[in-house]
Protein backbone atom coordinates (compact mmCIF):
# COMPACT_ATOMS: atom_id res chain seq x y z
CA UNK A 1 0.00 0.00 0.00
CA UNK A 2 1.54 3.61 -0.50
CA UNK A 3 1.66 5.41 2.56
CA UNK A 4 1.88 8.67 1.02
CA UNK A 5 -1.13 10.59 0.63
CA UNK A 6 0.25 13.21 -1.93
CA UNK A 7 0.52 10.11 -4.47
CA UNK A 8 -3.49 9.58 -3.70
CA UNK A 9 -4.71 11.70 -6.24
CA UNK A 10 -6.22 15.56 -4.86
CA UNK A 11 -7.97 15.71 -1.40
CA UNK A 12 -11.51 16.18 -1.82
CA UNK A 13 -11.65 19.44 0.13
CA UNK A 14 -9.89 22.68 -1.21
CA UNK A 15 -10.55 24.79 1.43
CA UNK A 16 -8.53 22.31 4.45
CA UNK A 17 -5.91 20.16 3.74
CA UNK A 18 -6.50 16.87 5.38
CA UNK A 19 -3.36 15.40 4.71
CA UNK A 20 -1.33 18.70 5.50
CA UNK A 21 0.36 17.99 1.63
CA UNK A 22 1.38 21.74 1.33
CA UNK A 23 3.98 22.39 1.02
CA UNK A 24 4.24 19.22 -0.98
CA UNK A 25 6.53 16.99 0.57
CA UNK A 26 9.48 14.95 -1.75
CA UNK A 27 8.78 11.16 -2.06
CA UNK A 28 11.44 9.44 -0.02
CA UNK A 29 13.63 7.28 -2.75
CA UNK A 30 15.07 4.08 -1.22
CA UNK A 31 16.77 2.73 -4.79
CA UNK A 32 19.74 2.08 -5.86
CA UNK A 33 22.01 5.31 -5.51
CA UNK A 34 24.91 6.20 -8.03
CA UNK A 35 27.71 7.91 -6.10
CA UNK A 36 28.63 10.27 -9.06
CA UNK A 37 25.13 11.39 -10.19
CA UNK A 38 25.27 14.51 -8.23
CA UNK A 39 29.11 15.00 -9.31
CA UNK A 40 29.44 17.23 -12.39
CA UNK A 41 31.36 15.47 -14.77
CA UNK A 42 34.17 16.45 -17.60
CA UNK A 43 35.78 14.71 -19.71
CA UNK A 44 39.54 14.62 -18.47
CA UNK A 45 41.51 13.29 -21.57
CA UNK A 46 41.02 11.28 -24.51
CA UNK A 47 40.44 7.46 -23.50
CA UNK A 48 39.76 5.64 -26.99
CA UNK A 49 41.21 7.46 -30.07
CA UNK A 50 41.73 7.73 -33.47
CA UNK A 51 44.72 9.28 -35.46
CA UNK A 52 45.40 11.45 -38.43
CA UNK A 53 42.48 12.24 -41.19
CA UNK A 54 43.96 13.59 -44.38
CA UNK A 55 42.14 15.42 -47.09
CA UNK A 56 42.68 17.56 -50.07
CA UNK A 57 41.21 19.08 -53.05
CA UNK A 58 40.66 17.73 -56.43
CA UNK A 59 39.21 18.86 -59.49
CA UNK A 60 36.02 17.23 -58.81
CA UNK A 61 35.64 18.07 -55.14
CA UNK A 62 37.50 16.89 -52.07
CA UNK A 63 38.69 13.62 -50.88
CA UNK A 64 39.14 12.48 -47.28
CA UNK A 65 40.43 9.55 -46.10
CA UNK A 66 41.45 8.01 -42.22
CA UNK A 67 42.29 4.71 -41.18
CA UNK A 68 39.82 2.61 -39.23
CA UNK A 69 42.08 2.24 -35.88
CA UNK A 70 40.91 3.51 -32.57
CA UNK A 71 43.01 2.87 -29.51
CA UNK A 72 43.04 2.62 -25.96
CA UNK A 73 46.44 4.22 -25.16
CA UNK A 74 48.96 2.17 -26.58
CA UNK A 75 46.66 -0.35 -27.52
CA UNK A 76 45.38 -1.39 -30.92
CA UNK A 77 42.39 -1.73 -29.69
CA UNK A 78 39.49 -1.19 -32.36
CA UNK A 79 39.93 -1.86 -35.42
CA UNK A 80 36.85 -1.30 -37.36
CA UNK A 81 35.87 1.97 -36.54
CA UNK A 82 34.56 4.40 -39.10
CA UNK A 83 36.30 7.87 -38.60
CA UNK A 84 34.60 9.41 -41.74
CA UNK A 85 30.77 10.43 -41.26
CA UNK A 86 28.00 11.54 -43.88
CA UNK A 87 26.11 14.77 -42.90
CA UNK A 88 23.31 15.54 -45.20
CA UNK A 89 23.91 15.46 -49.05
CA UNK A 90 26.67 17.67 -49.22
CA UNK A 91 29.06 17.19 -46.61
CA UNK A 92 31.86 14.16 -44.81
CA UNK A 93 33.06 15.17 -41.32
CA UNK A 94 36.28 13.28 -40.30
CA UNK A 95 37.52 13.23 -36.68
CA UNK A 96 40.80 12.23 -35.14
CA UNK A 97 40.95 12.42 -31.08
CA UNK A 98 38.37 11.03 -28.34
CA UNK A 99 36.23 8.48 -30.70
CA UNK A 100 33.14 8.63 -27.60
CA UNK A 101 33.46 12.46 -28.69
CA UNK A 102 32.99 11.31 -31.94
CA UNK A 103 30.16 9.29 -31.38
CA UNK A 104 28.47 12.56 -29.57
CA UNK A 105 29.04 14.95 -32.61
CA UNK A 106 27.28 12.45 -34.92
CA UNK A 107 24.67 12.42 -32.65
CA UNK A 108 24.34 16.08 -32.36
CA UNK A 109 24.77 16.25 -36.37
CA UNK A 110 21.94 13.95 -36.96
CA UNK A 111 19.95 15.65 -34.83
CA UNK A 112 20.14 18.62 -36.58
CA UNK A 113 19.92 17.32 -39.62
CA UNK A 114 16.50 16.17 -38.68
CA UNK A 115 15.52 19.23 -37.06
CA UNK A 116 16.62 20.70 -41.19
CA UNK A 117 14.15 18.25 -42.76
CA UNK A 118 11.15 18.66 -40.53
CA UNK A 119 11.38 22.22 -41.26
CA UNK A 120 10.39 21.48 -44.72
CA UNK A 121 11.63 24.84 -45.62
CA UNK A 122 13.67 23.91 -49.35
CA UNK A 123 16.69 24.45 -47.46
CA UNK A 124 19.75 21.99 -47.17
CA UNK A 125 22.67 22.14 -44.54
CA UNK A 126 26.09 22.56 -46.62
CA UNK A 127 29.43 21.91 -45.85
CA UNK A 128 29.78 26.13 -44.95
CA UNK A 129 27.13 25.61 -42.03
CA UNK A 130 28.02 22.36 -41.01
CA UNK A 131 31.31 23.88 -40.15
CA UNK A 132 30.22 27.21 -38.80
CA UNK A 133 28.33 25.35 -36.75
CA UNK A 134 30.87 22.76 -35.32
CA UNK A 135 33.14 25.80 -34.67
CA UNK A 136 30.20 27.61 -32.64
CA UNK A 137 29.98 24.46 -30.37
CA UNK A 138 33.88 23.63 -30.13
CA UNK A 139 34.59 27.06 -29.43
CA UNK A 140 31.11 26.87 -26.51
CA UNK A 141 32.17 23.68 -25.14
CA UNK A 142 35.85 24.60 -24.78
CA UNK A 143 34.75 28.34 -23.06
CA UNK A 144 32.60 25.92 -20.51
CA UNK A 145 35.57 24.27 -19.35
CA UNK A 146 34.14 21.14 -20.80
CA UNK A 147 36.20 20.44 -24.77
CA UNK A 148 34.87 17.71 -27.16
CA UNK A 149 38.24 16.02 -27.59
CA UNK A 150 38.29 16.01 -31.76
CA UNK A 151 40.16 17.68 -34.25
CA UNK A 152 37.39 17.39 -37.03
CA UNK A 153 38.49 17.97 -41.01
CA UNK A 154 34.71 19.09 -42.75
CA UNK A 155 35.08 18.80 -46.51
CA UNK A 156 31.83 19.14 -49.05
CA UNK A 157 30.96 19.99 -52.43
CA UNK A 158 27.72 22.36 -52.50
CA UNK A 159 26.34 24.53 -55.51
CA UNK A 160 29.61 24.11 -57.61
CA UNK A 161 31.62 25.00 -54.84
CA UNK A 162 34.56 22.95 -53.16
CA UNK A 163 35.23 23.06 -49.39
CA UNK A 164 37.65 21.91 -46.98
CA UNK A 165 37.88 23.40 -43.10
CA UNK A 166 39.78 22.53 -40.04
CA UNK A 167 38.48 23.23 -35.86
CA UNK A 168 39.62 21.81 -32.93
CA UNK A 169 38.69 21.67 -29.62
CA UNK A 170 39.59 24.94 -28.91
CA UNK A 171 37.31 26.44 -31.73
CA UNK A 172 40.35 27.05 -33.73
CA UNK A 173 39.80 27.13 -37.38
CA UNK A 174 41.34 27.63 -40.69
CA UNK A 175 40.93 26.30 -44.28
CA UNK A 176 43.51 25.18 -47.26
CA UNK A 177 43.56 22.86 -50.51
CA UNK A 178 45.20 19.86 -48.32
CA UNK A 179 44.48 19.31 -43.96
CA UNK A 180 45.31 16.92 -41.71
CA UNK A 181 45.08 16.21 -38.18
CA UNK A 182 46.95 14.22 -35.94
CA UNK A 183 50.39 13.25 -36.47
CA UNK A 184 49.31 13.45 -40.33
CA UNK A 185 49.71 16.95 -40.03
CA UNK A 186 53.55 16.54 -39.36
CA UNK A 187 54.20 13.69 -41.37
CA UNK A 188 51.48 13.97 -44.19
CA UNK A 189 50.58 17.39 -45.00
CA UNK A 190 54.23 18.37 -46.20
CA UNK A 191 54.01 15.51 -48.90
CA UNK A 192 50.45 16.66 -49.36
CA UNK A 193 51.18 19.94 -50.11
CA UNK A 194 54.21 18.98 -52.62
CA UNK A 195 52.10 16.89 -54.08
CA UNK A 196 48.92 19.19 -54.52
CA UNK A 197 49.00 22.97 -53.97
CA UNK A 198 49.33 24.98 -57.33
CA UNK A 199 47.62 21.81 -59.10
CA UNK A 200 44.40 21.45 -57.53
CA UNK A 201 42.48 22.26 -60.71
CA UNK A 202 43.68 19.56 -62.44
CA UNK A 203 44.33 16.31 -60.42
CA UNK A 204 42.19 13.73 -61.41
CA UNK A 205 40.06 11.58 -58.63
CA UNK A 206 42.60 8.73 -59.51
CA UNK A 207 45.70 10.50 -58.87
CA UNK A 208 43.72 12.03 -55.81
CA UNK A 209 43.35 8.26 -54.32
CA UNK A 210 46.62 7.83 -54.95
CA UNK A 211 48.10 10.86 -53.05
CA UNK A 212 46.09 9.85 -50.09
CA UNK A 213 46.79 6.22 -49.99
CA UNK A 214 50.78 6.80 -50.71
CA UNK A 215 50.79 9.35 -47.46
CA UNK A 216 48.46 6.23 -45.37
CA UNK A 217 51.22 4.23 -46.11
CA UNK A 218 53.94 6.86 -44.91
CA UNK A 219 51.64 7.18 -41.76
CA UNK A 220 51.58 3.55 -41.05
CA UNK A 221 55.18 2.82 -41.11
CA UNK A 222 55.88 5.99 -38.95
CA UNK A 223 53.46 6.65 -36.20
CA UNK A 224 52.67 4.06 -34.08
CA UNK A 225 48.36 4.39 -33.48
CA UNK A 226 48.21 3.65 -37.00
CA UNK A 227 46.51 1.23 -39.24
CA UNK A 228 47.29 -0.12 -42.93
CA UNK A 229 43.30 -0.76 -43.01
CA UNK A 230 41.36 2.62 -43.99
CA UNK A 231 38.16 4.17 -45.96
CA UNK A 232 38.11 7.25 -48.39
CA UNK A 233 35.83 9.54 -48.76
CA UNK A 234 34.91 11.60 -51.96
CA UNK A 235 32.70 14.43 -52.34
CA UNK A 236 31.41 15.80 -55.77
CA UNK A 237 28.91 17.05 -57.61
CA UNK A 238 28.05 13.35 -58.44
CA UNK A 239 27.39 13.29 -54.50
CA UNK A 240 29.06 11.74 -50.98
CA UNK A 241 30.60 8.04 -51.44
CA UNK A 242 32.67 6.53 -48.72
CA UNK A 243 34.15 3.50 -49.54
CA UNK A 244 34.16 0.40 -47.93
CA UNK A 245 37.50 -0.37 -45.54
CA UNK A 246 40.26 -1.49 -47.48
CA UNK A 247 43.55 -2.44 -47.06
CA UNK A 248 47.00 -1.25 -47.82
CA UNK A 249 49.86 -2.80 -49.44
CA UNK A 250 52.51 -2.54 -47.24
CA UNK A 251 55.80 -3.98 -46.75
CA UNK A 252 58.89 -3.85 -44.34
CA UNK A 253 61.59 -5.08 -45.96
CA UNK A 254 63.33 -2.28 -46.87
CA UNK A 255 63.89 -1.94 -43.05
CA UNK A 256 66.83 -4.41 -43.03
CA UNK A 257 68.63 -1.55 -45.31
CA UNK A 258 68.16 0.72 -41.90
CA UNK A 259 71.45 1.22 -39.97
CA UNK A 260 70.57 0.40 -36.88
CA UNK A 261 67.88 -2.16 -37.46
CA UNK A 262 67.09 -5.43 -35.35
CA UNK A 263 70.64 -6.97 -34.75
CA UNK A 264 72.62 -4.90 -37.88
CA UNK A 265 74.89 -3.25 -36.48
CA UNK A 266 76.85 -1.79 -38.89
Amino acid sequence: MDHFPTNWGRPRNDAFDTYATYPIHQRPYNGPKDSFADGVQRTQQPIVTGTSVLAIKYKDGVMMAADNLASYGSLARFKDVQRLHQVGNYTVIGAGGDMSDFQYIQYILEELSIDEISAQDGHELGPVEIHEYMSQLMYARRSKMNPLWNSLLIGGFKDGKRFLSYVDLLGTTYSASTLATGYGAFIAQPLLRKAVEGREDVITEEEARKILEDSLRVLFYRDARSLNKFQIAAISSAGVSISDSMQLDTAWSFAENIRGYGAQTQ
